[in-house]
């Protein structure tokens, strides 16, 4: 690819230099035109062989060696030669580090070591200053030490770091000699008998880097090096390899002992795989960049050949892949760290069963260092029952698995077949896993690590590793599942009292466990198709409940809440739960309490599984107040769900929070609204609006603020005169000072006062601070005189975030005349950005349709806004042809403004 000797001859005959001497800037031109030449090759090559990393990692150390060598000839036999060095007088250029390992991507760093045999003489100091010069001038970014061999050992058993970097370190030219001796010295004085001390700073190393990183295979934006599964993890076996038995490359894992051949095969697939997307990442960016970002996900799928297909993104179907190998690399570091414990076991380990009391394990198993280990594999593999006793056996006893039983079990899965399945002792066992332990997320885990679980309910195998491309799932699917599992698991051991009274208190009342735990299990297996996953979700229930051994009426409960798990979710954060109707609608869908029970605790795990910080107060007490209401409507009759006796409750719980009122002034405050009003607030509510519109004079707006951290929101309450858009308006001003609107009504008095309230939160999801308020107060005021056009003065922050633009949201927009009494609700689903309410608001307004109040659910980048309206006239939007209208308009306001948020 790049030929030293040539170079270095065209340089010296290059009649350009000063007094018939090449310069260094001449030798540059030189090299970089050779540089430009090669890389332009290996593009090309890897283009054309998207999957081919390891070999683009071996050209470019290969390319980077040429450069390296020539410009060491030019320094030494050009720049400054030396016609009778002295033994002093050496030098040798070493690669150490990934570029030591010959493996490098299209941006990574040189490391050299330059070797000197004892202190550097000025021609040395001259020559490798004239060498990073030209290096440097080539725009390759070296990293790079002078050292004795002497130094080399002493800073390697000072550092771990260093020591790992003269590990790798591979002779690139200059003096042989000086790099042999090196290479004794370290094996024989600083390598042999440190391996445990070794081994223990890498995997110290390893836990902190996880930590770092997530610390799990399963975050969606993986670091391809540093990230768990990740190409460090497999250095870290080669590293550890190398240093206990002087392995030359990875395979010597297997003449090592280490690994077996099979496992070596899939440390190579899964190396290929990930050097393969970390060159992409490299070539996209035209920097060093290892973050796997979403934006960069969609751009390295289709430079790899993915394709859309089955209802699924092509980027979905590569990050199944690189999680399915981020968990294979899991794999094989576990099988390795136990090899390498069993032989270089401390003794201390042992002694912590000297003060412990063990458990036994049942027959025909033994324990290994402290893990479950099979004592004759014939005998086990006989019963191959035993391929999931074993999990029981680990849960019941508290030990891991022993990476021999790991081995075993994944060679011999297809002993798990339909006759297992059906086996009823294999579905007691199964079963006990999930309902009897009290920690059933550990077993499934590992099953699902291990191939089992997919086995064991071939319907799972799609969901394993399957990646959902948007910003709110913060795990795969299958780790969502699990995460949902071990959240029912944690309520039912009490843990989370506090923070979800509601779940815990109905677990204490008492369910039947066996159809939630068998539910959150399959609630999301028909993900990954085009059909809406709960409908093809709840067919494939149907199929596995009674394979499971459940009665008819279990699998039926099973199907029902697998068909119907977002039913809750959406009801609480989409429709105006505040709304008769609304409940009313719920509870006709979910006919007992045992469902709605069952729902609550599913809806709840459901949410918190999908990632952290996505579970707030405001979710549950929306859910809260759902299951309350649906549960007096089950138990008092649906009849009781009327606006009338809302109405009368209300106005009878204002007199008494404002009992310090005269007469005159609270005869005149419930006068003075029409029946929503009092159906759709709360008392405490209804209280501030009274004292904010007491006496108010028509030019005057006035404001309350009040954080409610049960809610994890601000209530913003605003009294004003009212005049055509306030809603918009307000949502404008809202949206200028960083407050993000959760939920919001508006009414308007008998006597032309606008109330409108807003639960507002700042970027974080927290309540929006009371101290923010004078600029709040200002903004409203610049808004409502016309002195601030939100349109224009949004345009700055109504972005979309780089990493966030290939999600795609189409657009859906929705009438709905049934699900409120005196309401049309519009539901929009769209991409969420900061001027988007106030976009679609306007458009409303400017259409003349009045808003009754806004409930705003965000998942991730994706919003649903749900609107009550009515029209000019107070009437539903009932015609066809007003709806397609203003559906037109809408789609126009949220194309305008996606145009504008792209720019």
């Amino acid at each position: 690819m790049i030929d030293p000797e040539g170079i270095v001859a065209a340089i010296a005959a290059d009649p350009g230099g000063e007094a018939g001497k090449p310069s260094r800037a001449i030798a540059v031109a030189h090299l970089a035109a050779a540089k430009i030449e090669a890389n332009a090759r290996l593009s090309t090559l890897f283009s054309a062989h998207p999957a081919e990393g390891r070999a683009l990692t071996r050209a470019q150390a290969a390319m980077t060696d040429g450069l390296v060598i020539a410009a060491l000839a030019v320094a030494t036999r050009l720049l400054h030669p030396l016609p009778n060095p002295t033994e002093a007088e050496r030098i040798a250029v070493l690669a150490v580090g990934g570029y030591g390992r010959a493996e490098m991507a299209p941006h990574s760093d040189v490391d050299l070591l330059f070797l000197t045999p004892w202190k550097v003489t000025p021609w040395a100091e001259s020559v490798i200053e004239s060498l990073l010069y030209i290096l440097w001038d080539l725009k390759l970014k070296v990293g790079h030490s002078t050292r004795t061999v002497k130094d080399c050992v002493r800073l390697g058993r000072e550092d771990i770091t260093i020591r790992t970097a003269l590990l790798e370190h591979r002779f690139i030219a200059g003096d042989m000699g000086l790099a042999r001796e090196l290479d004794k010295r370290l094996w024989d004085d600083l390598f042999r008998n440190t391996g445990p001390e070794f081994i223990e700073a890498k995997l110290a190393e390893r836990a902190e880097r996880h930590k770092r990183q997530g610390g799990q295979r399963y975050v969606l934006e993986p670091n391809v090096k540093e990230g768990k599964g990740g190409l460090r993890d497999l250095q870290t076996l080669y590293w550890i390899g190398k240093y206990l038995h002087r392995v030359p490359d990875a395979e010597g894992l297997v003449g090592a002992g280490l690994l077996r051949r099979e496992e070596y095969e899939t440390f190579a697939r899964a190396e290929a795989f990930l050097w393969s997307v970390r060159c992409h990442l490299h070539y996209i960016a035209n920097r060093p960049v290892d973050q796997l970002t979403f934006d960069m996900q969609v751009e390295v799928a289709a430079r790899m050949g993915y394709a859309d297909s089955g209802g699924r993104r092509a980027v979905e179907h590569f990050m199944q892949d690189y999680f399915r190998h981020a968990t294979r690399v899991g794999e094989l570091t576990r099988v390795f760290l136990t090899e390498l414990e069993a032989r270089h076991a401390k003794g201390e380990a042992s002694l912590i069963g000297l003060f412990r009391r063990r458990k036994r394990v049942r027959k025909g198993l033994k324990l290994v260092q402290g893990r479950i280990d099979i004592v004759d594999e014939t005998e086990f593999l006989s019963d191959k029952l035993n391929l999931l006793r074993i999990f029981e056996e680990a849960l019941r006893t508290g030990y891991l698995l022993h990476p021999n039983v790991m081995r075993l079990i994944t060679a011999n899965l297809d002993l798990i077949d339909d006759d297992m399945r059906e086996d009823p002792e294999a579905i007691r066992i199964f079963l006990d896993l999930m309902l009897k332990h009290g920690n059933p997320e550990r077993a499934l885990r590992r099953m699902n690590e291990l191939g089992v679980l997919a086995a064991f309910i071939p319907e799972f195998e799609p969901i394993v590793a399957m990646m959902q491309f948007n910003v709110y799932h913060h795990y795969t699917v299958d780790e969502h599942t699990i995460q949902c599992i071990s959240t029912l698991a944690q309520i039912e051991r009490g843990e989370l009292v506090e923070e979800l009274p509601l779940s815990s208190d109905i677990l204490k009342q008492g369910v039947n466990r066996k159809i939630l735990y068998v539910a959150l299990l399959l609630h999301d297996i028909g993900k990954g198709r085009p059909e809406d996953h709960s409908i093809l979700g709840a067919q494939i229930a149907r199929r596995v409940a009674p394979r499971l051994g459940l009665s008819d009426d279990e699998c039926e409960t099973v199907e029902w809440l697998v068909r119907y798990h977002l039913l809750m979710s959406d009801m609480a954060q989409k429709r105006d739960i505040g709304d008769p109707r609304t409940v009313r609608d719920f509870a006709k869908v979910v006919k007992t309490r045992r469902r709605l029970d069952l729902l609550t605790v599913l809806t709840v795990c459901d949410i918190r599984g999908v990632g952290p910080g996505t579970w707030n107060n405001w979710k549950a007490m929306l859910l809260r107040q759902l299951h309350r209401d649906t549960a007096e409507a089950l138990e008092g009759g649906l009849e009781n769900l009327n606006r009338e006796k809302r109405e009368s409750e209300a106005k009878r719980y204002l007199r008494e929070a404002l009992s310090d009122w005269d007469g005159k002034d609270i005869r005149t405050e419930l006068a003075r609204h029409y029946p929503p009003y009092w159906q759709g607030l709360g008392t405490d509510t209804h209280a501030v609006f009274a004292r904010l519109l007491k006496r108010i004079g028509d030019d005057e707006i006035r404001i309350d603020l009040h954080p409610e951290t049960a809610r994890d929101a601000t209530r913003a309450c605003f009294a004003l005169a009212d005049h055509p858009g306030i809603f918009s308006r307000l949502a404008g001003a809202l949206a200028l000072v960083g407050a993000n609107i959760v939920d919001a009504r508006t009414y308007t008095s008998k006597d032309g006062y606008a109330t409108a309230v807003f639960w507002v939160q700042d970027a974080d999801g927290h309540p929006y601070e009371a101290a923010r308020l004078p600029r709040l107060r200002q903004m409203i005021d610049k808004t409502l005189k016309g002195e601030v056009v939100p349109r224009e003065a949004l345009a700055d922050r109504d972005k979309v975030k780089k990493r966030e633009r290939e999600f795609r949201f189409p657009t859906h927009i929705t009438f709905d005349n049934e699900g409120s009494d005196i309401y049309t609700i519009i539901e929009v689903d769209t991409r969420d950005r900061p001027g988007l309410l106030y976009d679609l608001t306007r458009t409303l307004a400017a259409n003349n349709i009045y808003i009754a109040s806004a409930v705003i659910a965000t998942f991730g980048a994706q919003v649903v806004d749900s609107f009550y309206v009515k029209d000019m006239f107070g009437l539903k939007l009932h015609a066809k042809s007003k709806q397609d209208a203003l559906e037109r308009k809408l789609r126009q306001a949220i194309t305008e403004g996606a145009e504008r948020a792209r720019a």
